[in-house]
């Protein structure tokens, strides 16, 4: 009865990883989409700050019913700044800057690099963990595969629109959420708080972080349109508040590494919205070079050698 018990509870909790895991490739899938729209009214650094507002609003309102106790360690708040600053103040506002110049689509196929951003941050962040020579080979694709869906040979040839910067951009806020989550795992995982109340922390010292950069990003005219309205609620209640726990609790329960693989699902659902909603395509070389990110990822994850493995047979 008890090891039955034990089951039941373990797949009950792997279950509600999976299924926050799904949420959040969804949510963060979609966000892409919901940026452009509220870039119709707004400026990139209003974007920006009215997302993480947004979703420390809604999780303070959810730690308020809950009745959650704040952490009271300062060294508790001042990690969680660390990662307010690199997983949300510093990335969206990169994001939203890079999609005045390029489409929703290629912001969310560059966003499939974060797993091997994360990988080559983790010597740095992680140093106890070396990586492996399948690690080193899916790393070495991956860079191919940013090499590729940046397409400098596109830079070269005239008429190109493609914009550097913009590539740029959305590529350095992908190293952010890299260092984001290693830094997570490494001053983060032993703190006996849950999901709920990390993300709070870390959505509120963003937000303070946004305002105090603010003068300088996110001055400009204001139009409040029902979809720029619209998107920013989603884009602030979902993308930057609820969202954030599911992808803490996916760390806490997986690691950075894993957890940063949803990024797989997010293109899929950027690119569909995108050419959905918006109208937009994409260039031969951007899904062929996510393909070949991924593919590094998945080799990274010594998955590719598991189906070259020969299959033993059961007696």
């Amino acid at each position: 009865m008890l090891p039955n018990l034990i089951f039941m509870t373990t797949t009950r909790k792997i279950s509600g990883v999976t299924l926050a895991y799904i949420a959040l490739a969804f949510v963060w899938g979609s966000s892409f989409l919901f940026m452009k729209i509220g870039l119709e009214g707004l400026s990139a650094g209003q974007v920006a700050l009215g997302r993480i507002a947004l979703g420390a609003l809604a999780l303070v309102a959810i730690m308020v019913f809950t009745r959650r106790k704040w952490p009271r360690e300062p060294r508790v708040w001042l990690h969680l700044a660390v990662v307010g600053a690199a997983m949300c103040t510093v990335p969206f506002t990169l994001f939203a800057w890079a999609e005045t110049m390029i489409p929703s689509t290629v912001a969310s196929i560059v966003n499939a690099s974060t797993p091997i951003m994360t990988l080559l941050l983790t010597p740095l962040l992680l140093p106890t963990e070396k990586l492996s020579r399948t690690q080193r080979f899916g790393l070495f694709i991956g860079i191919i595969g940013v090499i590729v869906l940046v397409g400098p040979w596109r830079m070269i040839m005239s008429g190109d629109s493609v914009s550097l910067p913009g590539m740029l951009a959305a590529l350095g806020a992908t190293v952010c959420y890299g260092f984001g989550g290693l830094y997570m795992r490494r001053f983060l995982a032993g703190v006996g708080y849950d999901s709920i109340t990390i993300a709070a922390v870390q959505m509120i010292t963003a937000t303070g972080l946004s305002l105090l950069i603010a003068p300088l990003v996110s001055l400009g005219p204001v139009t409040l349109t029902t979809p720029v309205v619209l998107a920013m609620l989603t884009l602030g209640i979902l993308g930057s508040g609820i969202a954030y726990i599911w992808f803490t609790m996916t760390v806490r329960a997986w690691g950075a590494a894993r957890a940063s693989t949803v990024t797989y699902l997010t293109p899929v659902v950027g690119v569909t919205f995108g050419a959905l909603f918006l109208g937009e395509g994409v260039h031969w070389n951007e899904p062929v070079g996510g393909l070949i990110v991924i593919l590094g990822i998945v080799a990274s994850q010594g998955l590719l050698e598991r189906f070259r493995r020969p299959a033993v047979a059961v007696q």
